[in-house]
């Protein structure tokens, strides 16, 4: 498979492995579990040894429905752990952590992944779990606050335990999947022609990045290239969405700081982004266009589109230069909630989060796909790490992304949109792509009759969402709204 290293490493040697990975400087990307042609348990270990270097599959089978736990090597393999004994009841020894993650109060006593467990339309049987409270809630003086899981205006549900002395936090429990919608178990028996559109339903704001990784990986099983023409127009398309995203972070960013005519501005920048996305696509939110091999249909990329990016663009930066110049706005995002390096790569931070916080990593750059090697990429960074730097981070970004969809547009490209593919049975593949928060993977299993046995799904707010509590210890309460539309969380990508 193009830019992946499959190999199997043994149950036993799986620790060993994952501390010369450390020690190169490589990191986990993400782990997940499915069952084969044969029934039989396997779970697989993506790495990113190095920059410029190809990624590892690591293919593990466990020892009598066990593994060895990694997570105090690697420490963002916690919650995938966690996921995997929840979905598909595989036994992790010794593990740091051992609460449930996706399943709560409520939550099936049955393991949803499991064959023959959680069939579509049939309603799950519950059961008690324990929710244990941090030892510092005995402390009579201190405060506690369960926020959600419904929450006011258009917030997306979860749970937010607070444990504050005055105004400072002491303890932050985020409780997501409260909407966890099974969308990888949706995926099975799915002809993979059809699994676009489930892809593009995972997070609405990531739509077309959702629908191009789980593309990507269905190219890659079928080890089959596709035309320029669509190259150009998927990446085009791709920058328009980070465009819109990171318009819509600013304006929520500057309604926490009570910045509320910032607010407006930046929800009328959005709109003007997403309504270009429908006049070049009929979406708003990039829908129906893209499929595996190319594109569904050919786009008019002319004059008119490209004079409305560039009217945006300067409306954007002109935006960006009045939010910088605002002390009132600057004063709220200094030092407020501060992510340091270490903390950063151990809990596996991604996108515009982990590089404001000193790490130079994007997918785009590191492992290139579609146009991206042949386009001018400069990586923002920052190594402060607060909320100020995740802004800064984002405005560069969205500076870039304007520059690359004029420059993509430009190139006027012709030729076939679309490559005719031959997927084999019981394949594999895997796709990515840097999404407007960060990377996100699809991988992609078929059966024997060539339909969708496994599609497991990593996306970017499913890695921030764990990094994002431990900027909160010591903080403020009242920066809690700020620090949370810093980092430019979803619910729904995590959840699926």
């Amino acid at each position: 498979m193009n830019g992946v290293e499959y190999m199997t490493v043994p149950a036993d040697a799986l620790r060993a492995r994952c501390q010369q990975l450390v020690r190169d400087q490589g990191r986990l990307q993400m782990i997940y579990a499915w069952r084969d042609a044969d029934d039989e348990l396997e779970v697989r270990y993506l790495c990113a040894p190095a920059k410029g270097r190809a990624f590892e599959m690591w293919c593990c089978r466990p020892i009598d429905g066990h593994l060895p736990s990694v997570a105090d090597i690697v420490p963002l393999a916690s919650w995938y752990e966690r996921e995997m004994r929840d979905l598909f009841a595989l036994e992790i020894d010794d593990m740091p952590q051992s609460a449930p993650l996706v399943l709560h109060e409520g939550a099936s006593s049955e393991h949803p992944l499991m064959e023959a467990a959680h069939p579509r339309g049939q309603a799950l049987t519950f059961e008690r779990s324990d929710w244990h409270a941090p030892e510092i809630a005995a402390n009579g003086d201190v405060q506690r606050l369960p926020f959600g899981p419904v929450r006011a205006d258009v917030m997306e549900s979860a749970q937010f335990i607070f444990y504050y002395l005055g105004e400072s936090i002491l303890h932050y429990q985020p409780r997501l999947f409260f909407k966890h919608r099974g969308l990888e178990k949706r995926f099975e028996g799915v002809a993979p022609a059809l699994g676009t559109v489930l892809a593009e339903r995972v997070s609405g704001v990531g739509s077309f990045a959702h629908a191009w990784a789980y593309c990507r990986a269905i190219e890659s099983m079928a080890d089959a290239g596709i035309p320029p023409r669509a190259e150009v127009i998927r990446t085009l398309l791709g920058e328009l969405e980070r465009i819109y995203n990171h318009l819509h972070y600013f304006a929520h960013l500057a309604s926490t700081t009570t910045l509320y005519v910032g607010d407006a501005q930046g929800r009328l920048l959005e709109e003007k982004a997403k309504q270009i996305n429908a006049k070049l696509t009929g979406s708003r939110f990039l829908r129906g266009i893209v499929v595996p091999g190319g594109l569904r249909r050919d786009l008019a990329i002319d004059g008119d589109a490209l004079g409305d990016v560039r009217t945006l663009a300067d409306e954007a930066v002109e935006y960006l230069q009045h939010l910088e110049s605002t002390p009132s706005y600057i004063d709220r995002l200094i030092e407020t909630g501060v992510l340091s390096r270490d903390v950063a790569y151990d809990q596996g931070a991604t996108g515009p989060v982990e590089r404001a916080s000193g790490l130079d990593r994007d997918l785009r750059r590191d492992h290139p796909y579609s146009m991206y090697l042949d386009l001018p990429l400069e990586i923002p960074t920052d190594d402060r790490g607060d909320a100020l730097a995740r802004a800064r981070v984002r405005a560069a970004e969205l500076k870039q992304s304007f520059e690359m969809v004029k420059h993509l547009a430009r190139l006027n490209l012709d030729g076939p949109i679309r490559t005719d593919l031959t997927l084999p049975a019981l394949g594999s593949g895997l796709g990515w792509v840097e999404g407007a928060r960060g990377s996100l993977y699809y991988a992609v299993h078929t059966d024997a009759a060539g339909r969708l046995a496994r599609v497991k799904i990593k996306s970017p707010s499913f890695s921030n969402w764990r990094v994002f509590p431990f900027t909160m210890h010591g903080g403020d309460i009242m920066d809690y709204a700020i620090n949370e539309a810093s980092f430019g969380l979803t619910i729904a990508g995590c959840d699926r």
